[in-house]
C-alpha cells in the first residue's frame, strides 16, 4: 500500500481497505546538560546506547521499518544529522526516514509536525530508549486501535510482575489495577491536537499520574487518588474535557513497558537482548 500523505484525512476518513499507513515518530533527542544514561555508556547520544551490536535507536527503527502498519518514519533530536550519522546506511538512507530537529520540548515538537507533509496522520509516537519493540508488540498495539482519536500502550503490574518479579517500573494505581507505560501512543487525527498541546504544559509531570489528573478538576482527581476509578474511565472523562476519545491500549506482554531510563534497565534490556537471539 501506498502511504497517503494528505495531511487533512485521517485513518477513519478512508474505507477499511484503504486506510493509510501509520507515521512513526521516534524521540531521540536528550535533556541539553546531556543524559545520565550516554554518560554511563560513554557515548554522546542516549539513542546510540549499544545494546547486543545494535544501537538502541536502530533497534526501534527496524521493528517499525518491518511493520507492515508503518509507512514513514520520523526521528526528533536536537542533534538528527548526528544520529542519523549513527545508523547503519540501509536505515539513514531508507526512503521512509526523515530526520527533524527538535526544540527543548517534546510535546511542543510534536505538536508542530503531525498532521503536516512530514508526520502525515495517523501518527505513533515511540522513543529510542524502547529497544524491546517486536513486531508482536506493534501488532498487539494496532489491532487494539479502534479509532480512538489518541491512544496509550501500557502494562498491567500483574503481566510484568508474572514475567519479571524484580522489575521496577512507575506505576500509575487505579482501581482494578496498577499500569505502566509502554511508550507507545497512538494520534489518530486532528482531534489529538488538543491532548499534544495539554501534554506540552504538564510533560515535567509525566511519571506523577496524580499531578497530571490535577489539571482536570478537583473531582477526577479525588477519583483518582482513591482508587475509586478505572484507567479507562479516567482516561475518557480526561479525553472528554478536551472533546476527544482517549483510552489505554493494555498490552499482555511484559517487555512492552521496559526501556532503558538506568543501568538496571539497560542489563535486564541486555539479557532480554541476548536470549531472544539465542533462540
Amino acid at each position: 500500500m501506498t502511504p497517503v500523505s494528505d495531511s487533512n484525512m485521517s485513518a477513519g476518513d478512508f474505507p477499511s481497505d484503504q486506510k493509510p499507513l501509520w507515521t512513526a515518530i521516534i524521540l531521540a533527542g536528550q535533556r541539553p546538560e546531556g543524559d545520565p544514561m550516554a554518560a554511563y555508556c560513554n557515548v554522546q547520544y542516549k539513542a546510540l546506547i549499544p545494546i547486543n551490536g545494535q544501537t538502541m535507536l536502530e533497534r526501534v527503527a527496524r521493528a517499525l521499518i518491518a511493520s507492515p502498519y508503518i509507512g514513514r518514519m520520523v526521528v526528533m533530536a536536537q542533534s538528527p544529522e548526528d544520529l542519523k550519522a549513527g545508523l547503519s546506511p540501509d536505515l539513514a538512507e531508507h526512503d521512509g526516514f526523515a530526520f527533524v530537529e527538535s526544540n527543548d520540548g517534546i510535546a511542543t515538537s510534536i505538536h508542530d509536525i503531525i498532521g503536516s507533509d512530514i508526520a502525515p496522520w495517523p501518527v505513533l509516537v515511540t522513543t529510542a530508549d524502547n529497544a524491546l519493540l517486536t513486531g508482536e508488540i506493534l501488532d498487539r498495539f494496532f489491532q487494539a486501535h479502534s479509532g480512538q482519536d489518541v491512544a496509550v500502550g501500557v502494562v498491567e503490574r500483574q503481566t510484568m510482575l508474572a514475567a519479571y518479579p524484580d522489575a521496577r517500573r512507575t506505576w500509575l494505581k487505579f482501581r482494578g489495577g496498577a499500569y505502566s507505560g509502554a511508550n507507545l501512543f497512538a494520534l489518530h487525527n486532528a482531534a489529538a491536537k488538543p491532548a499534544v498541546a495539554f501534554w506540552s504544559a504538564v510533560e515535567k509531570d509525566r511519571k506523577k499520574g496524580w499531578k497530571i489528573f490535577a489539571h482536570f478538576g478537583p473531582w477526577l482527581l479525588l477519583r483518582a487518588l482513591s482508587r475509586t476509578i478505572g484507567f479507562k474511565d479516567a482516561m475518557a472523562q480526561a479525553g472528554a474535557r478536551m472533546s476527544l476519545r482517549a483510552e489505554p491500549i493494555i498490552l499482555p506482554i511484559a517487555e512492552a513497558a521496559i526501556d532503558v531510563d538506568k543501568p538496571d534497565d539497560l542489563e535486564l534490556v541486555t539479557e532480554i537482548l541476548e536470549r531472544r537471539e539465542r533462540q
